[in-house]
């Protein structure tokens, strides 16, 4: 039986977005992004989310500088929202419930080991509002339709590409994952309109990585993207995106993030597993034999 091809990427395309679940969450997944006066507003709903429900219109404007209109377009065009009413009931839902990241009340070092496992926390529990579960059955039903699937990632994403690529041959799925920058831009130029190219990056803006998706683009190939930051030139390039992470402790990128992105290869793993449980049963078999021929 013939395979499906996939259809050529259309440049002008909207991606496909795994939208972001909580307000907050949605605040950081966009905070790259933002402008200086969107930032200042958004800043503020981060640190205080809580205080945000009680103030009016007017006085979140007054703290952070900026004006009603200001304040009303960055819930509407920024976080997609009726306005700012719509952005206080959300908020006391999800204060009410404890989804806002702790953090440190006297810089004491309980309270970094306190703020450092609640991001992560934070953020395992912020992917379950973040999914999109129709876009997640699309990435799969891609994965498994394709002839080959190139994982990409470099930097800290790297590990977490070597991961999937190993879960996805353990399923049956022919897939690669190169450690080179040139070597992924070379295999990604050969994907074809058969191929898929799975990548994997925390901020979106890694060159290498963009460049990788950049020729499977041009390939035909599907782009699909896993990363924590909702706008990007990454998100741009992939047709699927689930975005999920969590936010930096210290100015540097947390390990949270890379444990949510892992979760998410897990969630991807167990659907595939589910969608095609003959070659799955199959491919696994193999593994254990080849994994038994190493044991002691």
């Amino acid at each position: 039986m013939d395979r499906p091809v996939s259809p050529r990427v259309d440049p002008d395309a909207r991606p496909a977005l795994a939208l972001v679940g909580s307000i907050t969450a949605r605040i950081r997944a966009l905070r790259p992004s933002l402008s200086p006066t969107g930032a200042r507003i958004g800043d503020a709903v981060l640190v205080a989310p809580a205080e945000i429900v009680a103030l009016t219109v007017s006085e979140l404007a007054d703290r952070t500088d900026t004006s009603v209109g200001s304040v009303v377009r960055f819930c509407q065009d920024t976080l997609e929202l009726k306005g700012f009413h719509d952005l206080k009931l959300r908020l006391a839902a999800e204060t009410a419930t404890g989804v806002e990241t702790a953090k440190g009340r006297d810089g004491t070092p309980a309270d970094t080991v306190h703020a450092v496992l609640q991001t992560a926390l934070t953020g395992l529990d912020d992917l379950a509002g973040a999914l999109d579960h129709a876009v997640l059955v699309e990435i799969t039903q891609q994965i498994r339709r394709a002839d080959r699937v190139l994982v990409a990632g470099v930097g800290t994403s790297a590990p977490i590409a070597a991961d999937a690529g190993y879960r996805l041959r353990m399923l049956g799925v022919h897939a690669e994952v190169l450690t080179d920058p040139h070597q992924q831009h070379l295999a990604a130029r050969t994907l074809g309109t058969t191929g898929c190219c799975l990548a994997i990056s925390h901020t979106g803006q890694t060159q290498e990585t963009l460049t990788t998706l950049r020729a499977a683009t041009d390939a035909g190939a599907v782009t699909v993207g896993i990363t924590s930051y909702l706008r990007s030139p990454f998100t741009e390039l992939c047709q699927h995106n689930i975005i999920a992470g969590a936010t930096e402790q210290h100015g540097l990128e947390a390990t949270a993030s890379r444990l949510v992105h892992l979760t998410v290869v897990d969630l991807l793993v167990a659907l595939l597993a589910d969608l095609d449980p003959t070659t799955t049963t199959r491919a696994q078999q193999l593994y254990t034999d080849a994994v038994a021929a190493h044991r002691v």
